[in-house]
């Protein structure tokens, strides 16, 4: 007998929490404070990023753009290689998007089309003050696949020279098997997307993501860099984290260091090896190696 809606509706707070445990970086997972926004502006503020006085230099004359995670924001999310971006002389920006109503500080919960067009807006905005012709996009999570939609459909392709997909959910995730259950539910999945969009969005083989990616996962003229862990347990299985097309490069972490164990949140809030990864892949042409001794440089 199927269940009935009120059981679902009963059920359905555990289903989520166990996904939502997953999929969000929250403060204490990530172990950083969920610092009070007067603070959190003020870091970030000192750090020097989202400095719209900031001019790109010969070197570096593109601006980057940082796009936090679901249940992220623009500052927790890159309290580390924010910071990394503007002492190598970055014009760097960091906004925050998917905001639902009466949900402070975590973000990055609507509809990912919705996203996307907020995004668009933000580029043209840091466009606008820099005068710079083109930024790069680096991403985490949601906020490495998000990006793409804004390429493919919005017309970021022509203002944007690269992507960095930390940890992207480029093909989904089905959280070791965990969304599989929303298939004995019948009206889980409705409910999941009525009250937190994007995690509906970014469930493997949702109606977003096969728009996203009918007809290839890239578009010409952006160079696509993918950074993965094997210990990610958010975006399962990992591999779908990978982009194919032209002027893709995938990386896997442990490629570059073996002993590295950085899982979902670590690979973009703290790991050394993807900061400087990172770096590469926004200045290949001044490019250097990485490896596990990277880790004190």
């Amino acid at each position: 007998m199927k269940p009935s809606l009120e059981r679902v509706r009963r059920l359905l707070p555990a289903l989520v929490l166990a996904a939502t445990a997953a999929l969000v970086p929250t403060a204490a997972q990530a172990a950083t404070p969920a610092a009070a926004p007067a603070s959190a502006v003020a870091a970030a503020g000192s750090s020097g990023w989202n400095d719209y006085s900031c001019t790109p230099s010969a070197r570096h004359p593109r601006p980057v753009v940082l796009v936090h995670g679901t249940f992220g924001n623009s500052v927790d999310n890159w309290l580390g290689l924010a910071p990394y971006l503007v002492a190598r002389g970055y014009c760097v920006f960091s906004l925050d998007y998917g905001r639902l109503p009466g949900v402070p500080l975590f973000h990055g919960l609507g509809p990912v089309d919705a996203s996307a067009r907020q995004l668009a807006a933000y580029v043209d905005g840091v466009l606008e003050a820099t005068g710079a012709a083109e930024v790069d996009i680096v991403g985490h999570s949601q906020g490495g696949m998000m990006p793409r939609h804004y390429l493919k459909f919005l017309g970021g392709a022509g203002k944007v020279n690269a992507l960095v997909g930390i940890a992207p959910s480029n093909h989904g995730t089905d959280l070791h098997g965990l969304t599989r259950l929303l298939d004995h539910f019948p009206g889980a999945e409705d409910l999941l997307g009525t009250h937190t969009p994007a995690l509906r969005d970014q469930i493997a083989g949702s109606d977003f993501l096969r728009r996203l990616n009918e007809g290839g996962d890239t578009v010409p003229g952006v160079a696509y860099t993918v950074i993965a862990t094997r210990y990610d347990q958010v975006v399962t299985p990992w591999r779908t984290q990978f982009l194919d097309g032209p002027n893709v490069r995938n990386i896997l972490l442990q490629d570059v260091c073996a002993v590295d164990l950085s899982e979902h949140l670590a690979v973009a809030l703290s790991d050394r090896l993807t900061f400087h990864l990172t770096a590469n892949a926004l200045d290949p042409a001044n490019a250097r190696p990485v490896n596990c001794l990277s880790y004190f440089s």
